[in-house]
């Protein structure tokens, strides 16, 4: 992260796009500013998809307190170092958009944990049943939000459409690890999905309104 630190403009890389906040804002390669874009769409993508990867660092960090000595531990830390550099650029875009955080981050924050906790005491089994139900969901809200972006404007939200995709795609890497290591032999795993990506689709809808 590269900033300008002056009173009134300060500036950050995230990625291939150059963002300026303060009492300007653009990308370098499009010229999308704060002034141009369908700012109550880009508040809800932004809100929500913060929130997400909070929450979903909280169900990695409460599934490794419970499995991070066993040897599935590895391969939940990669998954979850991969989800701290989401959360990261999305702290970032946050500042950058002038987007306030959803008021649920406190509830987030406890539900994450016992969420991840909660499924890893039934085994690594269902732990990856809870990252399978999980990022599915995830993967879903990505692609509805691709299509949104697509439909209203590709070029001006080219570099937010590039971000959006690489982290969807690493969400379908979690997904099928989650498969491989053995989610579906999880206890009563079809309910367990199902409410899973039930509370998901809670979670989002709340999320981007509130």
């Amino acid at each position: 992260m590269e900033a300008v630190v002056t009173p009134a403009v300060r500036g950050l890389r995230v990625g291939c796009q150059c963002l300026r906040y303060g009492t300007s804002f653009r990308f370098c390669s499009t010229g999308m500013t704060l002034d141009n874009i369908n700012k109550p769409a880009i508040d809800r993508i932004i809100r929500v998809d913060h929130a997400g990867e909070y929450g979903a660092n909280r169900i990695y960090a409460g599934q490794m307190a419970v499995l991070g000595r066993t040897t599935v531990g590895p391969v939940i830390q990669q998954m979850w170092d991969q989800e701290k550099d989401h959360l990261k650029k999305f702290n970032e875009l946050m500042v950058a958009f002038r987007v306030r955080p959803t008021v649920l981050l406190p509830f987030w924050n406890v539900a994450g944990f016992a969420l991840g906790a909660g499924t890893a005491l039934l085994g690594k089994e269902g732990a990856m049943a809870c990252t399978v139900a999980v990022e599915e969901s995830i993967s879903e809200h990505y692609n509805n939000q691709i299509r949104t972006l697509m439909e209203e404007d590709p070029e001006k939200y080219k570099e937010l459409l590039q971000i959006i995709k690489k982290f969807r795609d690493e969400e379908l890497e979690h997904h099928d690890v989650g498969l491989n290591h053995n989610a579906e032999l999880a206890p009563a795993y079809s309910l367990l999905k199902t409410a899973l990506q039930i509370g998901c689709k809670a979670a989002i809808f709340l999320s981007e309104r509130i």
